[in-house]
């Protein structure tokens, strides 16, 4: 399973391509556009699937702190990323 965000860190509303290898719950790649890849882990969760990213550094060094987004479809049907509390 991979999860590539199109910027360098994930936002609410930010695109989300979700390659789904039917792969079972658990690690997965998470990629931002600037080339920097994670392991993270993902369950699903109805339509949706919720992506727990772990803290890492942009490729410019920013520090971005680990978090929880549901990554679900739009009205568009394409996926879309919801921060969690």
């Amino acid at each position: 399973m991979r999860f590539s965000f199109s910027h360098s860190h994930a936002f609410p509303g930010g695109r989300v391509v979700v390659e789904d290898d039917g792969a079972a719950e658990g690690a997965c790649e998470v990629e931002f556009a600037d080339g920097v890849t994670v392991i993270g882990s993902w369950r699903r969760e109805d339509d949706a699937f919720i992506l727990d990213a772990p803290a890492y550094r942009t490729a410019r060094g920013t520090e971005v702190a680990g978090r929880r987004w549901r990554v679900a479809r739009n009205r568009n049907g394409e996926w879309r990323s919801q921060r969690m509390a």
